[in-house]
């Protein structure tokens, strides 16, 4: 599959990580710049903000004028949109503007900062001699003049998000909602999300690089809830996208629709299953969030250089069977986690982490690139102009393997399929995760026999990676909207997996009793029952 204020700061340190659907609402910011629309045509970035170059020359000056390895000046602007519609009627509508430039200089493994909300030249001026108290030492030689690098193709839009009004967007509203009342009725309550913004970003970089960047993002998700015989049931479906308006077919929502439905309605059916270690299937898509939390953070450069990662110092080793490839891809057009550039200027790309089951890579911004010698792989990214850059992931997936689902499920005797999640978590020094999964299938004896909900299931990243089996021909990247948090940022990330077998992991579901587990299915050693 070919998929992809001012403030003071040191170094980052290395922590946890977590993965979670987005929020609903965002807050909002400050009022400062034209519509996207209404940027001029010969320097679109710079009038945007209201810089030239040698205002950024002038600027990166004073960044530097006590020394520096590397710098920049990161500017942005991103204007968001949030609509709620819940029982017909419009409960939010909420719209916001953040502007400002996040001044950086990098000495070694340390990291000056600082940003401001104010681009007059006193206040940024101000800002870079915060940045620059970490060095000490001769003046680097700052650019009078940068060189713009064309701005990339993979999420280009005909009309921003800033031009298409609340009128256009209720619509879509509605038909989810009256959509999804009408598929069944059980259907007793449901909600509707909407969220869109544009972003701009201008990078201007100590070595004389100007990078300029548009990313949309849009997002809808539907929460539905279904009452039968006195219980309650809700699921959810959403979809994401660098896209714009047009985007939304009725196809596409009406899909996204049923899912949602289908996932609520069979909680009806479905049980917790049988506790203990027994073998899991990912199922394709959304799977993918274990591949992110549990060997993907553990790839990112910064935990390696510091020895927190579990996989430091792995590089040419083993880590999988040969039938398993792990890569992000930043170039995948139109993904959630797509980006021409990373958020230190570097193109983004392709970065092979695990080939034919060897570690090859990690995910490098320029710091742990320094360091290790290296190209950056256009993996730093920051949530904002008031965060400092680090390794991050972009759209993450497993390519496909040499198996078929149908074969992979033939394959299990007494075992689970995970289908969708809620969120997960892993602490990266010991590759510890814990997922929950909202929706899935118990398996028994190679067939698929009833739907199972609300389950932990809880492994280690390396033993995992090293634990999968079987991998089917089935990759595809979720469509969900899912934002990734790591040392209190949160990023737009993509994820995928083909159908994947793992052959052990522990699962949280209930304790049976050998009493009560005669009359039901199960492995049995003629000695009575076997825990499961």
């Amino acid at each position: 599959m070919t998929i992809k204020r001012r403030q003071f700061l040191g170094h980052m340190a290395a922590g946890g990580a977590v993965l979670t659907m987005p929020a609903f609402l965002q807050g909002c910011g400050v009022q400062g710049a034209t519509a996207v629309s209404q940027a001029t045509p010969d320097n679109p970035f710079m009038n945007w903000f209201g810089v030239d170059q040698a205002t950024a020359a002038r600027v990166m000056t004073e960044l530097t004028l006590r020394g520096a390895d590397a710098a920049d000046l990161y500017f942005q602007h991103s204007r968001t949109n949030n609509l709620t519609l819940e029982d017909g009627i419009i409960s939010s509508a909420r719209s916001g503007i953040n502007q400002g430039v996040g001044l950086r200089v990098v000495i070694g493994d340390q990291t000056g900062y600082a940003f401001t909300e104010d681009l007059t030249m006193p206040a940024m001026l101000a800002a870079a001699r915060t940045a620059s108290a970490i060095a000490s030492g001769s003046a680097a030689a700052a650019p009078q003049s940068f060189n713009p690098l064309g701005t990339g193709d993979l999420y280009t839009t005909t009309v921003p998000w800033s031009d298409v009004g609340i009128d256009r967007k209720l619509p879509i509203l509605r038909f989810v909602e009256e959509k999804a009342k009408a598929m069944d009725p059980a259907i007793e309550k449901v909600a509707v999300y909407w969220a869109d913004g544009d972003e701009r970003v201008m990078i201007a970089t100590l070595d004389g690089k100007l990078v300029t960047d548009h990313r949309p993002m849009t997002r809808v998700t539907v929460v539905v809830t279904a009452k039968k015989d006195g219980e309650s049931q809700s699921g959810y479906s959403n979809i994401a996208a660098r896209e714009e308006f047009g985007w939304y077919t009725e196809e596409r929502l009406t899909k996204m629709v049923e899912e949602a439905v289908d996932r609520t309605l069979i909680q009806f059916e479905a049980r917790r299953p049988p506790a203990g270690e027994m073998p899991v299937i990912l199922a394709s898509g959304a799977s993918g969030i274990l591949l992110h939390e549990a060997i993907g953070h553990g790839m990112e450069a910064d935990f390696n250089r510091k020895g927190t990662s579990i996989y430091s110092d792995m590089i040419g080793k083993k880590v999988a069977e040969p039938f398993v490839t792990v890569v992000d891809q930043a170039t995948i057009p139109r993904e959630r986690g797509a980006l021409n550039y990373d958020d230190e200027g570097n193109r983004a790309g392709r970065t092979v982490m695990v080939e034919n089951g060897i570690l090859k890579s990690y995910l490098h911004d320029q710091i742990s690139a320094q360091q290790y010698g290296l190209a950056p792989t256009g993996s730093g990214r920051r949530e904002s102009y008031r965060y400092a850059p680090m390794p991050r992931m972009t759209c993450t997936f497993m390519e496909d393997g040499p198996h078929t689902k149908e074969e992979i499920i033939a394959a299990v005797d007494h075992g689970i399929i995970c289908e969708t999640y809620t969120n997960g978590q892993v602490q990266i020094g010991a590759g510890d995760y814990t997922f929950y999964v909202k929706n899935g299938w118990l398996v028994e004896n190679g067939k698929v026999t009833a739907p199972i909900k609300d389950v932990n299931i809880i492994g280690n990243g390396p033993e995992s990676l090293k634990r999968i089996t079987m991998v089917a021909n089935d990759a595809r990247l979720d469509t969900g909207g899912w934002t990734c948090g790591k040392n209190g940022q949160s990023v737009p990330v993509s994820q995928g997996i083909p159908t994947v077998l793992v052959s052990k992991l522990t699962v949280g579901g209930v304790k049976v009793s050998c009493a009560a587990e005669q009359g039901g299915p199960g492995r049995r050693d003629g000695k009575g029952c076997r825990r499961r």
